[in-house]
């Protein structure tokens, strides 16, 4: 059964191309490991909420955009794999490449798809 891992995080709306670039190198890495699809969304319309909203979740600054991310995996386990090797990889190091925004405040998760249409 395939699987999602899902990402909302606030980007410095600056670093949109930076953010891309790391994007496009993590997409890669995730192609190479069973990955089937991958979509980068940059937020156009994302109001901000009373009670709840992306916005209030990931403490958005005015100089930021939320992003919604997701990848599409041909199982739970093809994810944890890919994962794990990121982990373990130097070239995804915070240190030799950070991520161009507060991981922080990034929302991240893996869901079991109950319904496609």
């Amino acid at each position: 059964m395939t699987y999602i891992s899902g990402m909302v995080a606030p980007v410095p709306t600056a670093n949109r191309q930076a953010f891309l670039d790391h994007a496009r190198q993590a997409a890669d890495h995730f192609k190479k490991h069973g990955a089937l699809s991958i979509m980068e969304g940059w937020g156009d319309y994302v109001p901000d909420g009373e009670t709840t909203s992306f916005p209030m979740a990931v403490k958005l600054k005015d100089d930021e955009t939320v992003v919604l991310s997701w990848i599409v995996w041909p199982s739970k386990e093809a994810a944890d794999t890919a994962f794990q090797a990121m982990m373990e990889d130097p070239a995804f190091s915070p240190e030799t490449n950070p991520m161009p925004f507060d991981g922080r405040r990034m929302i991240f998760g893996g869901f079991e798809p109950v319904f496609e249409a």
